[in-house]
């Protein structure tokens, strides 16, 4: 599967900047396994950068389906969250921000494609125009960070291809590293707005 601009063969490690960097996951993973008592995010997150991996290797089907998954599954959770301790939505009526974003996304996607643009941005759009709506509607400013680290990281995304000439090894390896820091810092966000909502004691902190 030849997606990506640093991969020109079918080895294992035909991509080695696109595999290794997904170490940037683990580390964002373990620091807010220490740092917070709330685990949800951080697990998905060290998923993350196992999924990941496994596709800029064994690059098939499967592994980008995993790969794929893990990052929605991320989003999903991530939304339900911040609108349950962030919009302060009840139980039952936060699960339904799961559906929502996804109807959200699907509309998104279907307006692009008729603009002839849904394979250049890759389907990221939509979370980040969700994550930009958070961070205004909540006055986050690690959420707003996060939407502007995402923007650059799309961006690098984007350009991976079109760029593949003049840097050969491509530009996917700072997608990878600065994801790891937008989805950080959504995961400290959603801690922080637990504690507030009401847990009992606060966590250590977190660098920001």
């Amino acid at each position: 599967m030849d997606g990506y601009c640093e991969r020109l063969g079918p080895g294992l490690w035909a991509e080695p900047l696109n595999a290794v960097s997904n170490a940037a996951f683990l580390v964002a993973c373990a620091v807010l396994l220490v740092r917070t008592r709330h685990r949800t995010l951080p697990i998905i997150l060290g998923v993350v950068g196992l999924c990941s991996p496994s596709f800029h290797t064994f690059a098939n089907g499967f592994t980008a389906a995993l790969d794929s998954l893990s990052i929605l599954v991320f989003v999903l959770v991530a939304v339900v969250l911040l609108a349950r301790y962030g919009l302060g939505a009840g139980p039952g009526r936060a699960w339904l921000a799961a559906p929502a974003f996804l109807v959200f996304a699907v509309a998104v996607d279907v307006l692009l494609g008729l603009a002839g643009r849904q394979y250049t941005l890759g389907g990221y759009l939509p979370a980040l125009l969700g994550l930009g709506g958070f961070a205004v509607a909540l006055r986050s400013r690690p959420l707003g960070v996060a939407a502007v680290v995402f923007a650059v990281s799309l961006t690098l995304r984007t350009l991976d291809e079109p760029l593949c000439d003049q840097v050969p090894a491509g530009l996917h390896w700072a997608w990878h590293c600065l994801n790891a820091v937008v989805l950080y810092l959504v995961a400290v966000s959603v801690n922080k707005l637990r504690w507030a909502f009401g847990s009992p004691a606060p966590d250590r902190q977190l660098p920001t």
